[in-house]
């Protein structure tokens, strides 16, 4: 099969183009200037139709949670405007989309996991924008799985495991919300979801493999408690490690509210595409032995 895929250094890209090979696939990344969000609809149509895909990821996205509290125009430029553009694109191309969302869209406020059809209230611009990008797509290519994720964490680019690896080389103890909850989950897992979902679509029309998913890492945890797995999984391969501090969301300000509750209920995704991603602590562990790994041959 081959994918075009949105953007070139993202951790779900990257992590798409090692699976993507490993599968037997060829993964073809398209990002700035050959494909921007932010141009119009037919310069990313034709961009997209250039690559000949079979299929097309939609991964591309603006993510930057804090800034986009002052940046809302750029934020649903891409998140929404763009991601409908892609999403019409693989429409007029004739090909299915897998378009990636987030925990964003939900406030939190539930006391379980949430699933595809609890009421979304997002509380920043990062949320609005993904939940309006979900909408565009869906209305501009329904051959389309839109998968939810969250937490997610990989060998590449800047993620919250490679940011408490870079903490423990220099402080003993590191200060981590523990009053947060959702699923860790690895890009490379991440990335596997996609194309076990991308294959579904590419062979069946059924429309219940079409629609809104979760994907994420099976099992919930706090960021404190991910950050202790982290450091455990560190100093079980010889890495740098450190005492974590539970802090409360209050004494760690930000711009934009966190979720208290980002936990999902992936359980349609296994019914309707027999997908269901592995256990959180094994993921962290190969991907905290891999960066400590190639640390120390470094």
């Amino acid at each position: 099969m081959r994918i075009a895929v949105t953007g070139r250094e993202g951790q779900v890209v990257q992590a798409l183009i090692e699976r993507g090979a490993a599968a037997g696939h060829e993964v073809i990344p398209l990002g700035r200037p050959a494909l921007d969000l932010t141009a119009r609809a037919m310069s990313i149509q034709d961009a997209l139709a250039a690559a000949v895909p079979d299929m097309i990821v939609s991964a591309a996205a603006y993510t930057a949670v804090d800034c986009a509290e002052s940046e809302r125009d750029l934020a649903f430029a891409i998140n929404a405007t763009g991601a409908e553009s892609v999403a019409a694109a693989a429409c007029a191309i004739g090909v299915p989309l897998v378009h990636l969302s987030t925990d964003y869209v939900f406030d939190g406020a539930k006391p379980t996991p949430y699933v595809e059809g609890d009421a979304t209230g997002p509380t920043g611009v990062y949320g609005a924008s993904k939940l309006a990008g979900e909408e565009l797509v869906l209305a501009a290519q329904p051959n389309s799985a839109v998968l939810r994720t969250a937490w997610v964490y990989s060998p590449f680019g800047a993620n919250f495991v490679r940011t408490m690896l870079r903490l423990a080389e220099t402080r003993d103890e590191v200060s981590v919300v523990a009053d947060q909850r959702g699923n860790p989950t690895s890009a490379l897992d991440i990335a596997d979801g996609i194309i076990a979902v991308a294959t579904n679509l590419a062979a069946d029309r059924a429309p219940a493999r079409r629609g809104i998913f979760h994907m994420t890492g099976s099992g919930e945890a706090s960021w404190a408690e991910f950050a202790e797995a982290i450091f455990a999984a560190s100093a079980a391969s010889g890495g740098p490690s450190a005492m974590v501090r539970a802090i409360a969301t209050a004494d760690y300000p930000t711009a934009a509210a966190r979720p208290a509750n980002s936990r999902l209920d992936c359980t349609l995704l296994d019914d309707r595409h027999g997908v269901r991603l592995p256990d959180w602590q094994g993921a962290v562990r190969a991907v905290v032995a891999r960066l400590t790994d190639y640390q120390m041959e470094r």
